[in-house]
């Protein structure tokens, strides 16, 4: 008989972290959704910051940005490409949230006098929290990630919660762990202890999984999934075997062909929906990136890749599967190359290093703060503009962009913004009027200028011929801007402003026209956050044609 309650999955990691949590929720989120049911996927952060705005992106990766204005966590991202819609800011909480709104309740007495402890008030919170997301999105289903891995402190609160509902509703809830399963080189041995153990250690919580996703650079044969269906009580079926693949596009395939929505559905007592879609298109997109050969070379200029010895993209995650996916659409794959911009400063950087950014059929400069790393990005971006080669600035990349072109081009050699020197003559990116307050007060957390905003496109320009239409809406993440006394002679010098604020104060896009240059163009917001597989994002599929054409010649 089909339950008319609201269903709950929760992902929840074993072993270790990074092996592909986030993708898997977005991938059940993903062929759920083409079974016909309304889905929404929901990121429990254990971390006591409020939101994830004012961490480190070498350490954390990706700040994502909502439409709301949340700073989220980067799997927020992967959620909203896999469901191909956006989300709200009821499908993200972390610790922070739940304890600020737990203690500042306390403090206005909202607690009736009671003494408030972790369990229950804590924990009923973020019930609450859950319900709150659930009935915010009207949809059937709601996949919760649970962030770390279980045996972490920091995420028992989260678990609690968790395991309470399944107590309160046992068949309405679902558990699915995503563990490791290693093969050590010396032992040629696929290793199933460190996942029986991790199940072990959840049944200490009160939970028993009912699927287990085996993650594993190859595929795990029935030996091993007997193990492990032993370990923790269920049919074999309901360990899923999750080996590398070529892509993550990859990953809701393989689930479906293990069954993954049939056994979720019979887990929640849930009924085959009349209006189901399959996964035909998602299967037509991964084929596509399997089958596609030609390639583009982009370049990726940005200072956050270094960690340790260790070179990581994480905190370029959006604009790098933003390249792919419009690489893809044009009928090509983007090789993308990490430059650290660093490597481009001083006066005694090679002639030749330089010339080899002429292998690159295009360069992008990513969103960032701070000095370091900057005179490299804008001798780049010289070098990109005086040799024709196709630029894209995103944020940032957009400032350094007008900057690099009002020193040499106008020739005003100290331009610079109020980020790096506030006692510049020449401020051509100042801090936006109502953010000098916030910065005098220290309010660094979700303080700037964030989340949609709408802007008005210039007709005849790169911009309009990308976007096919006059009005915009984009996401925002920033504190300064285009300083408005220096427009004039910007535009005079032949820089054009194609998007503006509808109150014509806020400088949006930035553009060479197309006769000076195939592609010099720069966003003051991150196009990279609305790019999805299965809609690429227009202005970087503008940018990767102008990297084709480099290319072909």
């Amino acid at each position: 008989m089909k339950s008319k309650s609201h269903k709950y999955i929760f992902v929840i990691g074993g072993v270790m972290s990074g092996v592909g949590k986030g993708i898997a929720t977005s991938s059940i989120g993903a062929i759920l959704q083409s079974k016909g049911f309304v889905v929404n996927l929901l990121k429990a952060d254990p971390y006591l910051n409020v939101d994830a705005g004012t961490m480190n992106p070498v350490e954390h990766g990706e700040v994502f940005v909502l439409d709301s204005g949340l700073e989220t966590d980067q799997d927020m991202g992967n959620y909203e490409r896999f469901l191909n819609r956006s989300l709200s800011g009821d499908d993200y909480i972390t610790s922070g949230m739940v304890y600020k709104h737990v203690i500042d309740a306390e403090r206005a007495l909202k607690y009736g006098g009671k003494c408030v402890e972790a369990i229950p008030h804590i924990r009923d919170e973020i019930v609450h929290r859950f319900e709150k997301s659930a009935k915010a999105n009207k949809s059937d289903i709601t996949v919760v990630e649970i962030g770390g891995t279980v045996g972490d402190y920091q995420n028992i609160m989260f678990m609690e919660a968790a395991r309470v509902m399944k107590v309160m509703h046992p068949h309405d809830v679902a558990f699915v762990m995503v563990s490791y399963m290693p093969v050590p080189s010396k032992l040629g041995e696929m290793k199933s202890k460190p996942t029986q153990n991790a199940i072990r250690q959840l049944f200490s919580y009160g939970i028993n999984t009912d699927i287990v996703i085996a993650r594993s650079e190859v595929p795990m044969d029935y030996k091993r999934r007997e193990k492990i269906a032993i370990a923790c009580s269920l049919p074999v079926e309901q360990i899923i075997s999750a080996p590398d693949s070529e892509s993550v596009f990859d990953v809701p395939i393989n689930f479906e062909k293990d069954n993954m929505s049939h056994i979720l559905m019979k887990l929640l007592h849930l009924r085959k929906k009349k209006n189901e879609t399959g996964i035909k298109e998602w299967v037509d997109f991964a084929n596509k990136v399997k089958n596609t050969k030609e390639t583009v070379n982009i370049a990726i200029v940005g200072k956050y890749f270094n960690t340790g010895d260790f070179v990581l993209t994480d905190a370029y995650v959006s604009v790098l599967e933003a390249i792919k996916y419009s690489s893809y659409k044009l009928g090509k794959k983007a090789v993308i190359h990490t430059v650290n911009s660093r490597d481009y400063e001083g006066e005694n950087v090679k002639k030749e290093k330089f010339m080899a950014i002429e292998k690159f059929d295009g360069i992008v400069v990513p969103g960032g703060f701070g000095e370091s790393g900057i005179e490299g990005k804008l001798a780049v971006i010289q070098y990109a503009r005086e040799n024709k080669i196709p630029y894209f600035g995103l944020c940032y990349g957009m400032q350094l962009m007008i900057i690099e072109y009002a020193r040499n081009v106008l020739g005003l050699k100290d331009a610079t913004t109020t980020e790096i020197n506030p006692e510049s003559k020449n401020l051509i990116i100042d801090i936006m009027s109502d953010q000098k307050k916030k910065l005098e007060d220290c309010n660094y957390g979700g303080s700037m200028r964030l989340g949609a905003y709408p802007a008005n496109i210039e007709k005849d320009t790169i911009a309009h011929g990308a976007y096919g239409k006059d009005l915009i809406q984009e996401r925002h993440r920033h504190r300064y801007e285009v300083n408005p006394e220096y427009i004039k002679q910007l535009t005079n010098a032949g820089l054009v402003f194609s998007g503006k604020s509808p109150n014509g104060i806020l400088m949006e896009i930035a553009e060479l026209p197309k006769k000076v240059h195939p592609f010099f163009l720069g966003t003051q917001f991150h196009p990279e956050f609305l790019a999805r597989p299965l809609a690429p994002h227009p202005l970087f599929t503008e940018f990767i044609k102008a990297a084709i054409n480099k290319n072909r010649k």
